[in-house]
């Protein structure tokens, strides 16, 4: 009887990418917060989640490159950047857009915004990773 997954460890593969993906995600999380706090008093809580935002992206592109998906096929260097930073739009809207909401209309929020970074993070993280799965790292 055929299955739709080729080999029979193949929805045990993607939960460990989800995993690795995850442990990611808190590294770039961490990498986002100091990004957001080291520039908060030059650029201003939104400037500041921008620019981190850019960063934690491209750190987490790399190690997802190097770790969670490194058995796959590996495209040019900028050419997958690139294609990871644009299939992530639709997480980095939902991400920063919880983000932006909570700053602006919660003065907890305001005075921690590391509270924002992680539930934009969480917000956006399964989108990211079926756009990563699917699109970056094929």
């Amino acid at each position: 009887m055929e299955t739709r997954f080729a080999p029979a460890t193949r929805p045990h593969a993607a939960f460990g990418e989800f995993f690795r993906f995850g442990a990611v995600g808190a590294l770039g999380f961490v990498v986002d917060t100091a990004t957001v706090y080291a520039l908060a008093g030059a650029l201003g809580l939104y400037g500041a989640g921008a620019i981190a935002y850019l960063v934690a992206a491209s750190t987490n592109w790399a190690l997802n490159r190097i770790w969670t998906f490194r058995h796959r096929r590996a495209d040019g260097l900028l050419r997958q950047w690139a294609r990871f930073l644009v299939t992530n739009t639709a997480g980095f809207v939902v991400n920063r857009g919880v983000y932006a909401a909570l700053i602006a209309f919660s003065p907890l929020v305001h005075a921690h915004p590391v509270l924002a970074v992680a539930a934009g993070a969480i917000a956006g993280m399964g989108l990211n990773f079926f756009a990563a799965r699917r699109f970056v790292f094929r």
